[in-house]
């Protein structure tokens, strides 16, 4: 797998990060959505502390990110039971129609 460096800038500091080539647009913006998230998080909690504020930011997304994989996991369980209640009632309908022409 080749790899491209990227340029992207945290908290005003520029630094170069290779990632997989053609996702390069993808970590640009990944970089300014984590910008972003820092500078509202420092403006909100008055964190100047730039150690402290990365490790908030990383609990934060952490949550995020565990809140949405149990949303997913919920979400792919309801899926199977609306499949499988779907399959019960087609198999119904096709016995149904079955008997219907005997």
């Amino acid at each position: 797998m080749t790899t491209q460096a990227v340029e992207i800038q945290i908290l005003g500091k520029t630094m170069r990060v290779n990632c997989p080539a053609g996702q390069e647009q993808s970590l640009t913006e990944a970089a300014n959505d984590f910008d972003q998230r820092l500078h509202e998080l420092s403006e909100r909690t008055k964190v100047t502390n730039t150690e402290q504020l990365l490790t908030i930011a990383a609990l934060n997304i952490c949550y995020e990110l565990r809140e949405e994989r149990k949303k997913s996991v919920s979400d792919t369980s309801e899926m199977e039971q609306r499949i499988m209640l779907l399959q019960q009632t087609i198999e119904e309908a096709l016995l149904k129609h079955s008997a219907s022409k005997a």
